[in-house]
């Protein structure tokens, strides 16, 4: 664990989900077997590549996805992890997601989901709740948040998650997300505390697996999908936590060199 550690200081927020969204990735590196890089795009998020004494490229807002994909063409043995915001995967880079559950590489993607671009002090990304107001959105937020789990089940990625982010869960499912061959998508629920400050988000999630859920079944993914639509949290809201949907296709870099 000590030989991921950088000198760089965090500047994270304190009390920052993030802090809980790296104690659990580093637990799942310090026992990763083989060379591994990492990728990160711009936003609060990206911070994570100076705390991680990892190779990478901490590339262009939105472009995450392509440049895993271009590491994984490259040396394909090579253990690659992205990292995005909301905005960076939705907005700027929802092409790039989107192509990136198509196309099956087997790298992992983990989407740290806060619901606004706090980075910038606090604009409203895809995701954030219909009547989210801030400077730039005074009347507040007019149309309702996509939904990236039921948007990556719809796109054929081949592993779903969401996390509350707390380290445990975390690393839990990362570790999951690494055995799978092919792209393997996370989401992370991490609340702004500053700028989207939304509270029960905890006491609502409930675990797939401990509810007896068939991850195989990308129908019965669908309907748990459904459950929670991103808009702000209420008594009668259940948040779904845990691998959604899981399955094998071809991975694209093996595929291109069959040619």
């Amino acid at each position: 664990m000590k030989n991921l550690n950088t000198s760089t200081t965090p500047t994270w927020c304190p009390g920052c989900f993030n802090f809980q969204i790296l104690a659990g990735v580093k637990k799942v590196l310090a026992d990763l077997k083989g060379e591994t890089a990492i990728v990160t795009g711009i936003g609060c998020h990206a911070k994570l590549f100076d705390y991680v004494n990892l190779p990478g490229i901490n590339t262009l807002h939105g472009r995450v996805p392509p440049t895993c994909l271009g590491l994984k063409i490259a040396k394909p043995d090579l253990n690659v992890i992205g990292f995005s915001g909301d905005g960076d995967a939705y907005a700027e880079g929802m092409a790039h997601t989107i192509a990136a559950a198509r196309y099956n590489s087997n790298f992992k993607y983990v989407v740290h989901n806060n619901q606004v671009f706090a980075l910038t002090v606090g604009q409203p990304t895809p995701t954030s709740p219909k009547g989210f107001v801030d400077k730039t959105t005074p009347r507040g937020v007019k149309i309702p948040p996509i939904n990236p789990i039921k948007l990556m089940l719809s796109a054929g990625a081949t592993f779903v998650a969401r996390v509350f982010a707390d380290i445990n869960s975390v690393e839990e499912v990362l570790k999951e997300a690494m055995k799978h061959k092919g792209f393997a998508f996370i989401e992370v629920i991490q609340p702004c505390i500053i700028f989207q400050p939304q509270t029960g988000y905890k006491e609502k999630i409930y675990n797939l697996q401990e509810s007896g859920h068939d991850k195989s079944d990308l129908k019965s993914a669908m309907e748990r999908a459904d459950e929670f639509d991103y808009q702000k949290v209420e008594e009668k809201t259940k948040i779904p936590t845990g691998i959604f949907y899981q399955t094998e296709k071809p991975i694209f870099e093996k595929e291109i060199r069959k040619d």
